[in-house]
């Protein structure tokens, strides 16, 4: 009988998902995918945007590339989500399925530090990274600060990753010497989950460019040209850009399917929720870790649980293949300005800590990034 996936979202991981269960699946078996936005944004290429060295139509696909590959697109806001029917109200209809992977992503909500939205720029949106890209052509000089709002975010090397290529475009521009780049963490070391190790490697990164680095800095309310932390201390700056809080979509909670973490709680391996054919994939998910944090959220691991989740439900429906589950391998390049970057890579499920090693900075692991980004839309988008 012909049966129906529901993929609930269209980030890396629903397109992986989507991609792959239309290739396993025979052609009487539906693969529906639900997106409110009209465009794919390559998320790890806003960062060469935001400092001038790409361009948005070269990391944004249509969606609708989608439909020509036999998936069918629904584009609309979910308002409800029955994980016990497998069902989702959408548009003003109701879809059913047989299986369901939720990959919905994290909502960021900068709203809950005030002054963070008005007073800064967002790192992780398009809106935001043309933001900055407009902030730094007509910066004149000061003081440039990245701001983690919160200990936990999606992409941990991404705000290092900001703060060099930042400084590395304002030598180019010859800005004056009294420029400089520094980092507010909210978290205790950079890239914790990976360890200490890799956190200081980063660290020496940092400071042979002349960048501050200020962790365990919670910060509690912006204003005007002045940050101010929990503690009572405070930061100027000039010029902010920010990685903002992240939280659950509404939707999502409001299903019943949040764990004390305020995230989907899955088996690590095989990422089934607690509901029967309901899955759960990237960074809507929490997986807790031996080392007492959760893996981490990144396209990289959404990708590895969407082919997983894709295989295994293929795998029920037509018996073929081996059921698979996910390793919590992963990797992540860390560039660092100049057309260079590093690559971390390892296992994140080793315990009692990740197993990750960095390979230093270089033109190999940038060009590998740049291949990477044309490799990935090409091949699902």
């Amino acid at each position: 009988m012909a049966k129906t996936a529901l993929i609930l979202g269209a980030g890396i991981g629903g397109i992986v998902a989507a991609r792959t269960l239309r290739k396993l699946l025979p052609q009487e078996h539906r693969v529906v995918v639900i997106e409110r936005e009209r465009d794919h944004v390559f998320a790890p290429s806003l960062l060469w945007y935001m400092t001038g060295g790409h361009e948005a139509a070269k990391f944004t696909r249509s969606l609708s590339a989608l439909s020509s590959k036999g998936i069918e697109l629904l584009r609309g806001e979910i308002t409800s989500i029955d994980p016990v029917a497998l069902s989702v109200e959408v548009n003003g209809q109701t879809l059913r399925g047989d299986a369901m992977v939720l990959a919905l992503g994290a909502d960021y909500a900068p709203e809950l530090i005030p002054g963070l939205a008005e007073l800064g720029h967002n790192l992780y949106t398009l809106a935001g990274a043309t933001g900055i890209r407009r902030a730094l052509e007509n910066f004149e000089g000061g003081r440039i600060v990245v701001l983690t709002a919160t200990p936990a975010y999606k992409c941990p090397a991404a705000p290092y990753e900001a703060a060099m290529l930042v400084d590395a475009y304002c030598k180019k521009r010859r800005l004056p010497r009294s420029t400089e780049v520094a980092v507010y963490a909210a978290e205790p070391i950079p890239m914790a989950v990976t360890g200490p190790a890799i956190g200081a490697q980063v660290k020496v990164m940092l400071q042979s460019k002349g960048i501050g680095y200020f962790p365990s800095h919670q910060v509690s309310k912006i204003e005007p040209g002045l940050l101010r932390f929990s503690d009572d201390s405070s930061a100027a700056f000039d010029l902010l850009l920010y990685v903002p809080p992240h939280r659950v979509p509404t939707v999502v909670k409001a299903a019943g399917l949040c764990a004390e973490s305020g995230w989907v709680a899955v088996n690590r391996d095989t990422l089934q929720t607690q509901f029967p054919q309901l899955y759960a994939i990237g960074d809507v998910t929490s997986i807790p870790l031996k080392m007492g944090r959760p893996l981490p959220k990144a396209g990289v691991f959404a990708h590895g649980q969407a082919e997983v989740v894709a295989h295994n439900i293929a795998q029920a429906w037509t018996g073929q293949g081996a059921p698979r589950q996910f390793t919590g391998e992963g990797m992540c390049f860390l560039e660092i300005g100049d057309a260079r970057a590093g690559l971390g890579k390892g296992n994140f499920y080793a315990e009692p800590t990740p197993q990750v090693a960095m390979h230093g900075p270089s033109l190999l692991w940038h060009a590998g990034k740049v291949l990477y980004e044309k490799y990935w839309l090409y091949q699902h988008l």
